[in-house]
């Protein structure tokens, strides 16, 4: 004998219920939309603004493709910059790309470049400070690495580094 009920209920026990296809496909959107949101986790700390963290990957790929003057174009450009590494104190937007140019003089020698924010220090509502490692790797030649704190001040509606200490 034919049972309707009996023969329902095998089918939809077998197929998966439509609240667990709709959970299923609202966790996969949101798992791609934070996906989205964060595509190099390396930039994101604590409290950074997500303006900073775009800048820095601007900076990251324009290094990578051997580009110094698009690198440079996350610092503020002034003669009042203020650069500190390995070589000394020196001023100025011009002073330190001149001095990238001497340090870097081809696409080689610059190597792959990634950043890896660790601290973000809110110092005003438009200033912070923060802390970070840098490291190089470089084909052929010794990787280089070392720590980064950076002074960013949000002037005409753009975070900008103001000083830079890289060692």
């Amino acid at each position: 004998m034919f049972e309707p009920q009996r023969m329902r209920h095998k089918l939809t026990s077998s197929i998966p219920g439509v609240g667990t296809v709709l959970i299923f496909c609202v966790c996969l959107a949101w798992g791609i939309s934070l996906h989205a949101q964060t595509p190099n986790t390396s930039l994101w700390c604590l409290g950074l603004p997500e303006e900073i963290a775009d800048v820095m990957g601007d900076q990251q790929r324009a290094w990578n493709n051997g580009d110094l003057v698009g690198f440079m174009n996350g610092y503020w450009e002034s003669d009042s910059l203020m650069f500190v590494g390995g070589g000394g104190l020196t001023y100025g937007h011009a002073a330190t790309l001149a001095r990238y140019q001497a340090g870097y003089p081809d696409k080689a020698s610059m190597g792959i470049l990634t950043f890896v924010n660790i601290s973000w220090l809110p110092l005003s509502s438009d200033t912070g400070l923060l802390v970070g490692s840098w490291h190089l790797a470089k084909d052929g030649l010794d990787d280089a690495s070392g720590m980064y704190s950076l002074v960013w001040r949000r002037q005409e509606g753009r975070w900008l580094i103001v000083a830079d200490h890289s060692s």
